[in-house]
């Protein structure tokens, strides 16, 4: 390819963007800048579902097994989890446009996932529903990492902690299932 109908250089306050990474350029404008923030709302939005649905004295009487994440966690990796989920969907959007609007529909439709788990876990006390809830969180979030890794790579790596996070909720979900039945002991 002929340098000379590239155009000049992009560049980012001194920082040269060459190759494969040309496309940060787009990623750093204003409308990148609006997209971002409403990507990583979208993300905090959801997260307001476990600020709603807390744990309280009901989670607290579950038995539980040792390998249970202490209660501060929660917040602080979920919080981490979120902001990476919102970077990543905002830059499948810059790098793909239009063409990644399959794979961002799933992420939308995803989020409505992860917000109900909250609800069925600590709202509705239904452990089962929840587990059925987290599986099925797991099987997008995969889809939703595979998708992602044919527009980015950063954005699927992204997603990998998040991933890895959900297995374990899934594994403690089942764990706490088996340990308390259906409704955690709600249905005794």
């Amino acid at each position: 390819m002929d340098p000379a109908r590239l155009g000049p250089e992009p560049s980012v306050r001194g920082f040269e963007i060459r190759g494969p990474d040309a496309h940060l350029k787009t990623m750093l404008s204003v409308s990148g800048t609006l997209t971002l923030i409403l990507s990583l709302a979208a993300c905090l939005l959801t997260g307001t579902s476990g600020a709603v649905f807390r744990p309280g004295g009901w989670y607290e009487a579950l038995t539980r097994p040792s390998w249970t994440p202490p209660n501060w966690m929660f917040p602080v990796v979920w919080a981490l989890l979120y902001t990476a989920m919102g970077v990543a969907a905002w830059t499948v959007w810059q790098v793909g446009g239009v063409s990644a609007g399959p794979v961002l529909l799933l992420y939308l439709a995803h989020l409505g996932v992860n917000a109900a788990w909250s609800w069925l876990f600590f709202g509705r006390r239904r452990l089962d529903l929840a587990l059925i809830d987290a599986v099925l969180l797991w099987l997008m979030v995969a889809a939703i990492m595979v998708g992602f890794a044919r527009f980015s790579l950063l954005a699927a790596a992204l997603i990998l902690p998040y991933l890895a996070w959900v297995s374990v909720a899934t594994a403690l979900n089942l764990r706490l299932l088996q340990l308390n039945g259906r409704r955690g002991g709600a249905d005794l």
